[in-house]
């Protein structure tokens, strides 16, 4: 008989909730377009601004700072820019500096040039070296502009929790704007914007959810923003032109809605779920490194290695005993390579490593079949007696 498969790559895409399948169905039946002033238009509208404020209560903000995009790439390479504006003034961005383990979408900058770019080190428990961001920020040439930090909350690969409120410190005292990726924290942690000291958050539907093709850029106010990465007909308060995607957004509105309802008993009820698996991990495989395990994490998130099996080896055994899990960020078109999470945090990226993310609706008869399909691999690496 066939096993069950076993979806165990939630930080790669969550599945999608039954709740926010029903309100994108929903919307789809809608007629009207949302920059209409007819009824059918101020449907979509209403539809698409009780979502605003769904999303705007799972970042501790107001509705009105909510700018929904196509995902977080675009967010990202929307706010990451040095062309920014103090209401109608000009303000000038001169340096972006990035943790060396942020997502991709932020390690490339996005409009800022290449050698704009400085990269802040990681300590060996893979958190931001808060000596060296201060040192970076205090030497920051003020006359090409501001300062921009981008720190991600929790890391997509380890599940470490970034100190994003020692950041802001930094930051602020240096004058500078505080970007931080929420993609993984939001649904995971609570997020509010003004205690976390950020300008600007940046989320995404899939990743708590929702369906997949539209994010949000959130800022702590109106005032402060990037100049436009889309111009047009002037939607998004002209932030980011082009009709809205009603149906992507509504279930958007749905999935924070379900992510902000009680966060700490599912994430509870998560965490002991992924402690059940690790110390079965240990258990059957003395030598497995469990990342981060010493330090603060996101509950859903094991990224562990096994000396001398390679990541892209792992990922397929387990794939072939019916458990979904990955190497890691799952944004690099399909590719399995090494890591440069483990390789910023001091770890030789040869031995590979692999990530197992959960959810609310994971059961410990899954976990336990995980921690089998775990001590298989093990089992047998340690048979073969060679790098796998």
């Amino acid at each position: 008989m066939t096993q069950q498969r076993i979806y165990m790559d939630w930080n790669a895409t969550a599945p999608l909730l039954p709740a926010a399948r029903e309100a994108c169905l929903s919307a789809l039946d809608l007629a009207g377009n949302p920059s209409s002033v007819h009824g059918e238009g101020r449907k979509i509208r209403m539809l698409i601004e009780n979502a605003r404020r769904d999303v705007a209560a799972l970042c501790g903000a107001q509705s009105a700072n909510v700018t929904f995009t196509s995902g977080a790439t675009e967010a990202a390479n929307w706010v990451l820019t040095p062309d920014f504006r103090m209401g109608k003034t000009p303000l000038k961005i001169g340096r972006l500096y990035i943790s060396a383990i942020e997502h991709p979408a932020v390690r490339e900058g996005g409009r800022f040039a290449k050698d704009a770019v400085g990269e802040i080190a990681v300590t060996s428990a893979g958190v931001i070296d808060l000596a060296a961001l201060e040192a970076a920020l205090a030497t920051h040439d003020r006359e090409s502009g501001l300062p921009m930090v981008a720190v991600m909350l929790a890391n997509n690969e380890t599940g470490i929790v970034q100190p994003i409120a020692d950041v802001s410190a930094l930051v602020k005292n240096a004058g500078g704007i505080l970007v931080v990726d929420a993609v993984q924290a939001a649904g995971r942690l609570p997020l509010r914007i003004d205690e976390l000291g950020a300008d600007f958050l940046i989320v995404s539907s899939h990743k708590i959810g929702g369906p997949k093709g539209v994010g949000a850029l959130v800022s702590r106010g109106e005032i402060l923003m990037p100049s436009a990465l889309i111009r047009g007909g002037g939607q998004e308060k002209g932030h980011r032109s082009g009709t809205e995607n009603p149906a992507a957004i509504a279930g958007f509105g749905a999935a924070a809605r379900f992510a902000s309802e009680g966060l700490d008993d599912r994430m509870t009820a998560v965490s002991a779920l992924r402690d059940r698996l690790e110390t079965a991990m240990v258990a059957a495989a003395a030598d497995v490194i469990i990342h981060g395990s010493d330090g603060a994490r996101i509950g859903n998130t094991c990224f562990f290695t096994l000396p001398e099996l390679k990541s892209e080896t792992g990922q397929i055994a387990f794939d072939l005993e019916g458990v979904a899990l990955s190497a890691g960020s799952a944004c690099s078109s399909g590719k399995v390579g090494q890591s440069y999470v483990l390789s910023a945090m001091g770890h030789d990226p040869r031995h590979g490593a692999l990530r197992i993310s959960i959810g609310p609706s994971t059961t410990t008869a899954e976990i336990d079949r995980c921690a089998e399909v775990f001590a298989k691999i093990a089992s047998r690496r340690r048979l073969s007696g060679a790098a796998a």
